[in-house]
């Protein structure tokens, strides 16, 4: 394993600004409202050759009733064991504070290489302020300022110097964006499959806020699962936090294989649930719907099979679309999806020998040719596989521009009935030969 670093400390002293500073890239969110970051949320930074692991953390209020920070501090201690050195934030501007305290006495009982970082000493007017830190009984503190980068480099060289030698090697593995409208169990899907905590869940919606991605190595499937916010409708949107989520959502499904759609099952497949197919259409990316909560409905022999049938008719024409009926709660069926996403995933990949391509479906168009288009035939020749990300098929014939979207749908459809790509879009082009 390579080494991990866990960063703690109180809300609202810097911690995801660091986060972002030490991976290169804003992954996580920024914004001056207390207790922004609830999951944790994972990166990769590399100093003096060495790659290493980094871990953002919520804001840590002990002895707190309210049930966000009680979730966030049960990811705080996740995050602290897994670590192997822990970067521990205060705010040079406001000094200490009686929550600091709490935290050096919940860090005192680790056996692990902690760090004092002393974080928005922005300028050399302050610079001197960070000496108050040392009552707090650390032998070095480290002064540094994450918004500018002050600082940083020496602390870097102090933590590479503690971090395990050993590397390891980069998966390759598909990426499942678990996507869906707010509080549909998108996050409990997630804790249920991979036997953890992983994502906070409540029955507020909105709860998760930042992207969390997980590796599943269970059962016989690798996977990198991405647990993602809500996405709501844009009017729906009232402040800047529930803003940057829904685009590091979006993000997720821009860099993902597979996306799992969750529905709630007793609400069907609504106008919000649509759009979101079709961000992840727009960026041809394949796709399952999940039905979650299915446990809550009232159910005959009849149920599911009508379920099904008001779902494909909302999903016209895209009845390539696996649908699972799922639920978290009571780990019903969970194995099943994972077993439709690697066959979608299988698909998606799949490369179609050309010589069985052009058997098969130039057959198929001697059967139903092209309608006659101001007199002229369209005569099609020769088709191929094209080597993108996402089944793609380019098929030359003399005339292209004659060739109308009900012909497409019918060669698109063809493919489908001969090769299969359920659950991934299927581009059709037709060129000049």
């Amino acid at each position: 394993m390579k080494g991990i670093v866990a960063i703690v400390g109180r809300p609202n002293v810097g911690k995801s600004t660091l986060f972002n500073r030490l991976v290169g890239e804003r992954v996580a969110i920024e914004d001056p409202t207390s207790g922004v970051t609830r999951d944790r949320i994972y990166g990769k930074s590399i100093w003096n050759g060495k790659e290493f692991s980094i871990i953002d953390t919520g804001g840590v209020v002990l002895k707190s009733d309210d049930i966000f920070q009680q979730e966030i501090k049960k990811q705080v201690d996740l995050a602290i064991n897994e670590s192997d050195v822990i970067l521990f934030v205060v705010d040079t501007q406001e000094g200490i504070t009686a929550l600091d305290l709490d935290i050096v006495e919940l860090l005192r009982s680790q056996n692990k290489p902690v760090f004092l970082v002393a974080n928005k000493t922005d300028n050399n007017i302050i610079y001197n302020d960070h000496t108050e830190f040392y009552q707090l009984g650390f032998s070095v503190v480290f002064p540094i300022s994450a918004k500018n980068g002050l600082g940083t480099g020496d602390l870097l060289d102090a933590v590479v110097e503690m971090l395990p030698n050993e590397e390891s090697e980069e998966l390759d593995y598909p990426r499942i964006a678990i996507v869906g409208k707010p509080n549909v169990g998108k996050s409990t899907i997630l804790n249920t499959l991979i036997g953890e905590d992983r994502s906070i869940v409540t029955p507020i919606a909105g709860t998760t806020r930042d992207t969390i991605y997980q590796l599943f190595n269970k059962f016989n499937f690798n996977f990198y699962l991405v647990d993602t916010a809500g996405i709501r409708k844009k009017n729906s949107i009232y402040d800047n936090v529930e803003f940057y989520s829904i685009t590091r959502s979006i993000r997720a499904i821009e860099n993902a294989d597979v996306c799992l759609l969750v529905i709630d099952a007793n609400e069907g497949i609504g106008a919000q649930d649509l759009n979101i197919l079709n961000i992840i259409n727009s960026n041809k990316k394949s796709v399952v719907l999940v039905v979650n909560k299915w446990d809550l409905i009232e159910k005959d022999s009849k149920t599911e099979k009508e379920f099904r049938a008001s779902l494909m008719s909302r999903l016209a024409p895209q009845n390539h679309i696996p649908i699972i009926f799922t639920s978290a709660i009571k780990k019903q069926r969970l194995i099943q999806v994972l077993e439709v996403v690697q066959k979608v995933y299988d698909d998606r990949k799949k490369r179609i020998p050309t010589s069985t391509l052009n058997k098969i479906m130039l057959s198929e168009f001697e059967k139903y040719q092209p309608p006659l288009n101001k007199g002229k035939k369209v005569k099609i020749k020769y088709c191929t596989q094209l080597p993108t990300p996402y089944p793609s098929f380019v098929f030359f014939c003399n005339l292209p521009q004659y060739i109308k979207e009900p012909y497409k749908r019918f060669t698109e459809n063809k493919i489908r009935e001969h090769f299969g790509f359920d659950g991934s879009p299927v581009i059709i082009y037709f060129r000049e030969k």
